[in-house]
């Protein structure tokens, strides 16, 4: 078997996206074989499923949208909605050094752009807590049910949002296989947090793991990590977004993925057996 390093370069982009409400297995067989033919690997055996946080297991982006908004309008910086959906998945520092640059036409050094997201922090707790993604637990309780493991990988580092993640999903999720903002310095859509996310998994190899994302900048990075990705469009941007960015699979919602799964990993497991046989 190809045995890629995990300091792989960044891919490319598939020519075309499987989407799907049902996964069926032709879909499922077809993406694999393209996967596996565009990164010269033998068969997708997967050990462990990353998951972003926002977006995909909580609803949360509709809050922190909210948050960037009135927090950078503080600084003079004008973020719209749809920046926010844009930029998601990305370390916040890295958004808010961006965002100063391009507006404000100066750089600025990680420090003061920590203080600036310290404020789209203090915002964003002062809201409602969102509400865990319908689906999500039966997903994960298939996923365990399979003997995989299940990781989380956020451009956040938020400390309440961790204990969040541990009390949520206890039983499916343990500290040691979160992978936070603090633990790269280069955020999505480097591939730096899904490589970790497998580092952390285990030190497993890109066709061990499957990555579950919503944002384009996720998308790209799981893409980047040569790692099986499949996109959740759970909010307003088109499809085309998250195709463009080469997404193996590609479902509307959470629901979806998880009342696909059996049918998918099924699929995975033949195709993988015969294309390795």
């Amino acid at each position: 078997m190809n045995k890629a390093p995990l300091s792989a370069p960044e891919g490319g982009t598939l020519e075309t996206t499987a989407r799907t409400t049902e996964a069926p297995s032709g879909a499922v067989e077809g993406a694999v074989a393209k996967y596996l033919e565009k990164h010269g690997f033998e068969a997708l055996r997967p050990k462990t499923v990353l998951f972003d946080m926002d977006g995909v297991l909580y609803n949360s982006m509709p809050n922190h949208a909210v948050a960037w908004q009135k927090s950078m309008a503080k600084f003079g910086i004008q973020m719209s909605e749809a920046d926010a959906y844009a930029t998601e998945g990305a370390r916040g520092v890295d958004t808010i050094r961006m965002m100063v640059k391009r507006q404000q036409g100066r750089d600025i050094d990680e420090q003061e752009a920590q203080l600036m997201y310290d404020e789209k922090t203090r915002i964003f707790h002062s809201m409602p807590e969102t509400q865990i993604m319908p689906g999500v637990l039966q997903l994960m309780e298939q996923i365990h049910a399979c003997g995989l493991s299940i990781g989380v990988v956020t451009g956040s580092g938020q400390r309440p949002l961790i204990n969040r993640l541990l009390k949520d999903f206890k039983g499916f999720l343990t500290e040691d296989h979160i992978t936070t903002a603090y633990d790269i310095k280069r955020g999505k859509p480097n591939p730096d947090p899904y490589l970790m996310g497998l580092q952390k998994a285990g030190d497993l190899q890109p066709w061990e793991g499957i990555v579950v994302e919503n944002a384009p900048l996720g998308v790209h990075a799981g893409v980047a990590a040569r790692i099986f990705t499949i996109a959740v469009n759970t909010g307003p941007l088109p499809d085309h977004i998250l195709q463009d960015e080469g997404a193996d699979l590609l479902f509307k919602k959470m629901p979806d993925l998880t009342e696909a799964w059996p049918v998918f990993y099924s699929s995975v497991i033949s195709s993988s057996v015969v294309l390795s046989a």
